[in-house]
């Protein structure tokens, strides 16, 4: 295919937040881990908006986005690229798969799919159970009259050469999936026509050089996926690095949708990044104490080897975290 993956001599990671909601603190200690382990080998972050879905695409979330991170002093090096801007390039990849012969029109309902026996992969996406998989052409045809159809990646069987898939973790270490048994062929572009995030990444992250992925731990499995995607495309495989989430005292993981200590309120609240850094780095275990560091103070302490130390998810309560900061 004609993605031009650049090539860099010193390590090059990404911002990569979709434009959903406000940043909460789990986005801010997954950003802040991705910088400094970037910054402390010397290299460069490029930013990227993901807003494939058209939903992301107006509102306020982006400016904000981006102005929370230059006041926490995360700066970037290239950049803002929007995946809006970059259909071509996703298109180019999709043709390179189809004349592999590896997709395939999917009709299946969201219903449909959520109904199925098969179990769910560990991002909560539903194992496919292979319902369009062998269609006929007269199949295909019919139901194209009823309703428009997905584009599915067909994986390898499981005992094919590349039916599995290994990797090492920066931080949870080996990993191995059969992505027959534990994947399943998944979606490459929605019926409604946006590109699926797994190829969208794939594609970006090769045309701007990244060498390393770090985010949060909630991702780790769609790593599998994306390395197949980029040995089918020809690109070259990033080191990943996954962080563990940070949580409320049940267990929810923070989220935007719920404004789970989001930066609106922690700005406020702290005062100033150095307070807000500090506090953070303290708690998530990448400083020996809380008191306050800016951005650049951290990056002589980070090491991969405290993050792998401190790599359940962390609880965070924020009547507690209001209390004592």
């Amino acid at each position: 295919m004609s993605i031009p993956a650049s090539h860099h001599r010193t390590p090059r990671g990404r911002f990569a937040p979709s434009p959903s909601g406000r940043m909460h603190l789990g986005n801010v200690f997954a950003s802040l881990v991705a910088w400094l382990s970037v910054r402390s080998q010397g290299g460069s972050i490029v930013m990227r908006i993901e807003d494939l879905d058209p939903r992301t695409q107006s509102g306020p979330w982006t400016d904000l986005l981006l102005d929370d991170l230059h006041w926490l002093g995360l700066e970037w090096d290239e950049g803002p690229y929007r995946q809006r801007d970059r259909m071509p390039l996703y298109e180019d990849a999709l043709a390179h798969l189809d004349r592999q012969g590896v997709l395939y029109p999917c009709f299946c309902t969201r219903a449909e799919l959520h109904a199925a026996s098969a179990p769910h992969a560990s991002d909560g996406t539903p194992i496919y159970a292979g319902t369009c998989r062998n269609l006929s052409a007269q199949d295909v045809a019919e139901r194209s009259h009823l309703r428009p159809a997905a584009q599915r990646l067909r994986v390898p069987e499981p005992d094919a050469p590349n039916g599995t898939i290994s990797f090492v973790d920066r931080v949870y270490g080996p990993q191995r999936e059969i992505l027959a048994r534990e994947c399943g062929d998944f979606l490459v572009r929605r019926s409604d026509g946006v590109f699926a995030y797994q190829l969208a990444v794939v594609v970006d992250d090769a045309d701007m050089g990244v060498t390393e992925v770090v985010r949060g731990c909630d991702l780790l499995g769609s790593v599998p996926r994306q390395m197949y995607l980029q040995e089918l495309l020809g690109l070259p495989h990033p080191a990943y690095a996954h962080v563990p989430l940070l949580t409320t005292p049940d267990g929810r993981r923070l989220s935007k949708r719920d404004r789970d200590l989001d930066m609106e309120g922690l700005r406020e609240h702290f005062g100033t990044p150095e307070r807000l850094l500090g506090w953070l780095a303290g708690t998530t275990g990448l400083a020996p104490d809380t008191r306050p560091r800016s951005a650049a103070d951290l990056v002589e302490l980070f090491d991969w080897n405290l993050v792998r130390t401190h790599r359940d998810n962390i609880c965070i309560d924020p009547s507690e975290l209001y209390w004592r900061a």
